[in-house]
C-alpha cells in the first residue's frame, strides 16, 4: 500500500510541470569498449512534456542519507610510488585526481593504514621494539616511516583539497602488544588494552600536528581475517570491550574528536557489529559500521540500518581489478554494486582499495601481502595508466560532492506507472501501476548546489534506452551494452 502511494504522489510533478523550468542537463559516459572513457558528451539529454514509459522517477523531496566522499586507500605503497615521480608529474597526477574542475575526478574521501598494510614493502608500526622488549609508557612512538612518504603526499593533496575526509585504520598493533609476538595473527594481550588504546590516540593527535585531520578510525582492518601480512583478529566481544572501557573513553579524555566505525570487514558477518550496537554502553561511542564486500550482500546494510538507524554505513574497502591487456573495460557491474548499490544501502561513502600499485602490483609484504590488488592507477616512473577502479569511482566522485543527499529514484524492484491512452477517447490518458519496474540500476543525489545527479549502469548485454522524469518532464538516453553513465541535471 505504501509503495502505491509513493508511486501516485510522484504524478503530482505531471499536474505541475508547466510551472517548472525546464531542465538542462550534460552526460559523462564510459562505454565497454573502451572508446570512450569518462568522458563528457557534446550533446545532454533533451527534456519535454512528454509522457514515457518504463522512466526512472527521480523524486528530490524523499531523501534518505548524506554522502561524505567517493575515493581510495592511499596506502604506503601508494604513497611511495607518487612520491617518486618527479615533482611536475606528482602535481599534475594530484590535480587530476583531487581537484573539483573539469579536467579533475574530485576524489573526496581517502583511507589511510595506521601503520603499514600488506601494500607495504615491509611492515612496521609506530613503535616497534625488539624482540623481548616493550614500551608501555609509549616512550619510543613515532610516525616514523609514514614521514617517508604518506605524509608528504597527504600534504600535496590538502594543499589542492584541504576539505577532503580521510578515515584511518589499523592492520595490527606493535608486535610486542600481541600474544604471538609477532606482525601476523596473535591477539591483543588483555594488559595491553589501554596502551594500544592510547597508542590509537597518540597516532590522531601526531598526524594533526602534521597538519592532518583524521575524520573517522575504524578499530581494526578485517578483524575476521589473521592471513594477511600484518594483521590481528580481534572477536567483536573483545572490540566492544576495547571501545567502552579503553579507547572511548581515552578519546573523550584526550579531547580528541574522531568518529568511532565498527567492524570494517565482510557483509556476510552482521552479527558482529550489531552484537556490539546492541551494548548502549559502547553504542555511545560509536558513529556506525564500516563493511567490505569480498563476501555477503549489499543488502546486508540495510538490514544493519534498519536495526539501527540512528547509526551511520561506510563502504571502506574493495578490491577492483581488471586484465591490463583487456580491449574492454567491465565497468556496469563493478558501478551497480560498488557504487548504486552501496549508497542505495545507506553509505556515506565508498572507498575502493589500492590508490596505485605499480605494473606487477607491489608493492606488497611477503606472506600475506596481495600479489593481484591491481591500483586504480598503474605508476611507471611518470608514466600513468588508468585502470578499472579509477573510472568506478570517477563517475561517482566528480560529480557528487561531500555534503550531497542521496534521493529517490525508480529502481528495478520498484513498482512502476505505465501510460496509456483511453480507447474510447484518445486525448484522454490512463495511468496503471504495474508490479515490477524494468529500469536499469541507478542511483541520484541532490548536491548542494541544486544539481540532480543520476549515475546509470547498463548491467545487460544489449543497447537500453534509459528513459528518466524529474518535475514533471521527461528525456531518454540511449546507454550502450555494459556501458555507464552519470547524469547531470540542472
Amino acid at each position: 500500500m505504501n509503495k502505491l502511494l509513493c508511486m501516485a504522489i510522484l504524478l503530482l510533478p505531471l499536474m505541475t510541470a508547466a510551472a517548472q523550468k525546464t531542465p538542462s542537463s550534460e552526460v559523462w559516459l564510459t562505454k565497454a569498449d573502451r572508446s570512450v572513457l569518462f568522458e563528457k558528451q557534446d550533446k545532454g539529454i533533451i527534456f519535454t512534456h512528454q509522457q514515457r514509459n518504463g522512466a526512472i522517477i527521480i523524486d528530490d523531496r524523499q531523501s534518505y542519507q548524506s554522502v561524505d566522499g567517493f575515493g581510495f586507500a592511499l596506502t604506503g605503497g601508494s604513497a611511495f610510488l607518487i612520491h617518486r615521480m618527479s615533482q611536475e608529474a606528482r602535481t599534475q597526477l594530484l590535480k587530476e585526481l583531487f581537484e573539483k574542475n573539469d579536467k579533475a575526478i574530485g576524489v573526496s574521501y581517502l583511507r589511510l593504514t595506521i601503520g603499514a598494510s600488506d601494500m607495504n614493502s615491509f611492515v612496521y608500526s609506530y613503535d616497534d621494539m625488539k624482540a623481548g622488549e616493550s614500551d608501555p609508557e609509549l616512550k619510543h612512538f613515532s610516525l616514523g616511516h609514514d614521514m617517508d612518504d604518506v605524509i608528504p603526499v597527504m600534504k600535496e593533496i590538502l594543499a589542492i583539497n584541504p576539505n577532503i575526509k580521510i578515515l584511518a585504520s589499523p592492520w595490527s598493533a606493535p608486535a610486542w602488544m600481541k600474544t604471538n609476538g609477532k606482525v601476523k595473527g596473535g591477539a591483543l594481550k588483555a594488559e595491553c588494552y589501554d596502551v594500544y588504546a592510547q597508542y590509537l590516540v597518540k597516532y590522531l593527535q601526531e598526524m594533526k600536528k602534521q597538519g592532518i585531520t583524521i575524520d573517522a578510525i575504524t578499530v581494526q582492518n578485517e578483524p575476521l581475517n589473521s592471513n594477511n601480512t600484518p594483521s590481528m583478529p580481534m572477536s567483536y566481544i573483545e572490540e566492544g570491550k576495547f571501545i567502552r572501557d579503553y579507547f572511548g573513553p581515552q578519546l573523550e579524555k584526550a579531547q580528541v574528536k574522531v568518529k568511532i566505525v565498527l567492524f570494517d570487514h565482510n557483509l556476510d558477518r552482521p552479527d558482529y557489529p550489531l552484537a556490539i550496537l546492541n551494548d548502549p554502553a559502547t553504542a555511545k561511542y560509536v558513529d556506525g559500521s564500516g563493511f567490505h564486500h569480498y563476501a555477503g550482500s549489499m543488502s546486508t546494510m540495510s538490514f544493519v540500518h534498519a536495526a539501527h538507524p540512528e547509526k551511520n554505513l561506510y563502504f571502506t574497502e574493495q578490491m577492483t581489478v581488471e586484465d591490463p591487456n583487456s580491449k574492454t573495460i567491465e565497468i556496469a557491474d563493478p558501478v551497480k554494486t560498488l557504487v548504486i548499490d552501496a549508497t542505495r544501502n545507506w553509505c556515506r561513502d565508498v572507498l575502493l582499495w589500492n590508490l596505485a600499485a605499480d605494473k606487477n602490483n607491489d608493492p606488497h609484504t611477503n606472506d600475506g601481502g596481495c600479489s593481484m590488488c591491481q591500483g586504480a592507477i598503474t605508476i611507471d616512473g611518470d608514466v600513468v595508466t588508468r585502470n578499472l577502479a579509477y573510472y568506478t569511482i570517477a563517475h561517482a566522485s566528480k560529480l557528487v560532492p561531500d555534503g550531497s543527499v542521496r534521493i529517490n529514484s525508480t529502481a528495478p524492484e520498484d513498482p512502476s506507472l505505465e501510460f496509456s491512452n483511453d480507447e474510447q477517447q484518445r486525448e484522454i490518458q490512463r495511468m496503471t501501476v504495474v508490479n515490477h519496474s524494468e529500469v536499469l540500476p541507478n542511483v541520484a543525489f541532490r548536491t548542494p548546489q541544486g544539481e540532480i545527479i543520476l549515475i546509470v549502469a547498463n548491467t545487460t548485454s544489449s543497447n537500453q534506452n534509459v528513459v528518466m522524469q524529474y518535475n514533471g518532464y521527461s528525456g531518454s538516453y540511449q546507454l550502450e551494452a555494459g556501458s555507464v553513465a552519470t547524469i547531470r541535471i540542472r
